[in-house]
């Protein structure tokens, strides 16, 4: 029995490249300093006494720095390659959390909060595009979910220090997830070698391969439906840990220990999941699954008792709904693109998610404070289930279009 399951992990994690790897460890690296974010909120509402929507205004701060960020590093991934960026943005991005630690004042920490968003989220394009470049398009998705492997299983370790720190000084979030990045960016340097930007000396070509993502409308549908869907998933990290400690009166150490489930569980099975049903039906498929169970995690918080075991239930059922939509949405961008325009692709889908970030705690927390929890969850709940409509409608869409091609 042992030895099937472990034939099984193995088989899910093979034939993966040492660059993948390497980039994952990376990532690992830098995410087990992700404390700041998701306590952001109730270090803005517990120890700064600011009200929800000025939290919830910082988190969109949060989200609007995000965009410029992901814009101008999409620009520079597509312009110099994603080598340099990705060091830049992790250094920068560190000295921004550190300084953040100092910031008191709604005012200073909104400007501050601006600015650190815009050098962490310049990351990501040039991340996304380097785990492309050291994939093929066989073992692409899984690429991707190592790397979301990494991110989750630095998040459940960061989650839970992260609880354990705020309930000491919440300042030591901000240090630890500074020092983290800047030792993930030296990381990088020692493991990976420099990889510039190959130019196409053919323009003519590359003129007729490439097309911008502005103007692919199957791909702007996509990232319509794709903001939709962050925008309530991003209530995890923001409006739903205060929900738990102000209505629900749990504690930082088990709100954080949720965060650490949350990631433990994207470890333990996102792989073998995405082994399992990859190619057995189109991304837009499993995409839309995924957000009808993300939206029934969110009822349930409505429909049955406060209790900690349906806190614990609810972050199953999200963490299962992640699995199965956010590495195919990965899958779903880089199909669309190719080397001369993933930069544009990448930089077009880490927006989405920027501006949910905007979007969400703000609708969130309006909806809280003039309708309180009980409207809040069953409209997060409504937007799933009409995204998730979405998708499966622009799967159907993009299957005929190519059964009318062949």
């Amino acid at each position: 029995m042992l030895n099937n399951t472990l034939k099984i992990y193995k088989n899910a994690f093979s034939g993966l490249s040492k660059e993948s790897w390497y980039l994952s460890l990376v990532m690992l690296i830098n995410r087990s300093g992700t404390m700041v974010v998701p306590f952001l909120t109730i270090y803005c509402t517990q120890q700064l006494k600011f009200s929800i929507v000025q939290a919830g205004t910082i988190m969109a701060l949060f989200g609007a720095g995000s965009v410029l960020g992901a814009f101008i590093g999409g620009k520079i991934t597509d312009k110099i390659g994603f080598y340099y960026l990705q060091i830049a943005a992790l250094i920068t991005g560190g000295i921004m959390f550190i300084s953040l630690a100092f910031l008191e004042t709604f005012s200073s920490l909104a400007i501050g909060t601006v600015i650190l968003s815009m050098c962490n989220e310049g990351f990501r394009p040039a991340n996304s595009s380097a785990v492309a470049h050291y994939s093929t398009e066989k073992n692409r998705t899984r690429s991707y979910s190592l790397n979301r492997i990494a991110v989750n299983l630095g998040w459940s370790f960061g989650g839970a220090m992260g609880g354990f720190f705020a309930s000491i000084d919440y300042h030591l979030l901000f240090f630890v997830d500074g020092f983290t990045n800047i030792l993930a960016a030296l990381i990088l340097i020692k493991l990976l070698p420099a990889v510039k930007k190959v130019k196409n000396e053919d323009k003519s070509i590359e003129k007729k391969i490439t097309k911008s993502a502005y103007r692919d409308k199957p791909y702007l549908a996509f990232i319509l439906l794709s903001t939709l869907f962050a925008s309530c998933f991003f209530q995890l990290f923001t409006l739903q840990p205060v929900f738990y400690k102000t209505e629900w009166h749990l504690s930082e150490q088990f709100i954080g220990g949720l965060m650490a489930l949350n990631g433990l569980l994207i470890v333990g099975f996102e792989m073998l999941l995405i082994n399992k049903i990859d190619g057995k039906k189109p991304s837009l498929y499993f995409i839309g699954l995924g957000t009808i169970i993300t939206g029934f995690s969110f009822a349930i918080l409505d429909i049955l008792p406060a209790l900690a075991l349906v806190a614990i239930l609810s972050t199953i059922i999200i963490s299962f709904g992640e699995m199965f939509a956010m590495p195919f949405m990965n899958t779903f961008w880089t199909s669309r693109s190719n080397d001369s325009n993933r930069g544009e692709y990448a930089a077009l889908y880490t927006i989405s998610w920027s501006v949910a970030q905007i979007i969400g705690p703000l609708y969130g927390s309006f909806l809280v404070e003039f309708g309180g929890y009980s409207l809040y969850w069953w409209s997060i709940t409504g937007i799933c289930v009409l995204t998730a409509t979405g998708f499966f409608l622009l799967n159907y869409l993009t299957q005929k279009k190519v059964q009318i091609q062949h």
